[in-house]
């Protein structure tokens, strides 16, 4: 047995200088950003790009995030086997190549159709950076230590919603919104070669399962027929369907409704601001706690701001300082249930957590796309169809918490701490 609580090293024969904790962390987060940077880095252009290729729909210009996101949630089913089967880091760095090439085609499409087609591939392939990003932190670490981490690697991640519409912005002042698809690509080509460089394999090579029928379908029967792992996603992509909403209406919000585009950037910062503070608190309490008891005082947090902000909205007194004030501690709670719902869903699949992160990656994200998607969609000059999302999903993700939990919350499982390093048994 080799347990140890200190801040372990990723090991691999193969590699002179192994990978750190902090350089770890720092690696998926960064990885794990591709996915962000794509989304929100769109968010000044959306308005350009509908005008360029004179798009007739007032929220069709929405589908330049949903058609990425959708391309985030089918692409999630694939990796996990290949993952599983060859390793992590050749499935990442194929599929990182293909986000890089289809970013630059996305820059010279010449019609809406063919953009939106360049952005599902692109979403297909990025769909591997979280699925394996899992996989690698689950390799290492189990239970709340695997929440603490990823907690950690969240708040790392959180910076770029941060600076994302503010470097789009800033790339809008000097070159056309294709520009914005290029610094994606170069992006992308700078996490491909630290991949390359410093990622050692992290999946024991005595874990490898060959993709078969009969190995597929077992692998899927236990995945899918985990109550409680099968519980804490889809309530995990519940939870995220609101942000997604928020995302895909928030240009149309601030500008349209509100008439603050020049404060855009800043109010889409304070609410990833919110997120990152809510890992980071997390990080540091879910030890403690347990990711349990910490997701869930969150959830039925986040419920309670959604019915204040709801009331005010309905009463007709919604200001902009007001949506900012409710809607940015919303965002924190969604940052205290992620990270710990993955997880706790996560934990049950050790010699599986290729197969267990890809179907997981899978559902939460169709989830989030489809429910986020409509709500989206939903805009109509006015905050209520966003603000009513709110309240139903996460209504709804807390009547999945307490089937996933057999009614019971607030439980606090003990579990390992960190794993040995790669090729050692526990």
């Amino acid at each position: 047995m080799n347990i140890s609580c200190h801040s372990p090293t990723v090991q691999n024969k193969s590699l002179s200088f192994p990978i750190g904790r902090v350089e770890l962390i720092i690696l998926m987060a960064s990885l794990m950003a591709l996915n962000a940077l794509a989304i929100d880095i769109m968010l000044p252009a959306l308005g350009l790009i509908s005008d360029d290729y004179q798009l007739a729909g007032e929220n069709d210009r929405q589908w330049i995030i949903t058609s990425y996101i959708y391309g985030m949630a089918i692409g999630s089913i694939i990796y996990g086997s290949l993952a599983d089967r060859y390793g992590r880091k050749p499935v990442l760095l194929t599929t990182t190549a293909i986000y890089i090439g289809f970013g630059i085609l996305c820059a010279f499409s010449e019609n809406y159709d063919l953009l939106l087609l360049s952005r599902f591939i692109q979403g297909l392939a990025a769909s591997a950076m979280g699925v394996l990003a899992n996989s690698i932190i689950r390799d290492r670490y189990e239970g709340d230590a695997m929440a603490r981490t990823m907690s950690t690697i969240m708040m790392v991640f959180m910076a770029v919603p941060l600076m994302a519409p503010m470097l789009g912005q800033l790339v809008l002042l000097f070159a056309p919104w294709q520009m914005i698809f290029v610094v994606l690509s170069l992006c992308g080509a700078l996490a491909f070669f630290w991949v390359l460089v410093r990622l050692p394999e992290t999946l024991d090579p005595a874990d490898k399962t060959p993709i078969n029928l009969q190995s597929v379908t077992h692998a899927w029967t236990s995945v899918i027929t985990h109550r409680n792992a099968v519980g804490h996603v889809i309530a995990s992509g519940l939870m995220m369907a609101p942000l997604f909403a928020f995302i895909a209406s928030s240009q149309q919000i601030f500008f349209d409704r509100f008439g603050a585009g020049d404060l855009f950037v800043f109010i889409f910062a304070i609410n990833a601001l919110a997120m990152a503070l809510g890992n980071f608190i997390n990080s540091r309490i879910v030890m403690r706690f347990g990711a349990r008891r910490v997701s869930q005082a969150a959830l039925f947090f986040f419920i309670l701001l959604s019915i204040i902000h709801l009331t005010v909205t309905l009463a007709g007194a919604l200001s902009l300082p007001l949506f900012v004030v409710l809607l940015a501690p919303a965002m924190g709670m969604v940052g205290f249930t992620g990270a710990n719902f993955s997880s706790i869903a996560m934990q049950p699949f050790g010699k599986m957590a290729g197969v267990a992160s890809s179907f997981q990656n899978f559902t939460r994200t169709l989830v989030s796309a489809a429910i986020g998607g409509v709500i989206g969609l939903q805009y109509d000059g006015t905050t209520l169809p966003l603000v009513i999302g709110f309240f139903l999903c996460g209504s709804a993700s807390l009547l999945v918490i307490l089937w996933a939990e057999k009614g019971v919350l607030f439980r606090h499982v003990q579990t390992a701490v960190t794993k040995g390093p790669v090729g050692t048994k526990e």
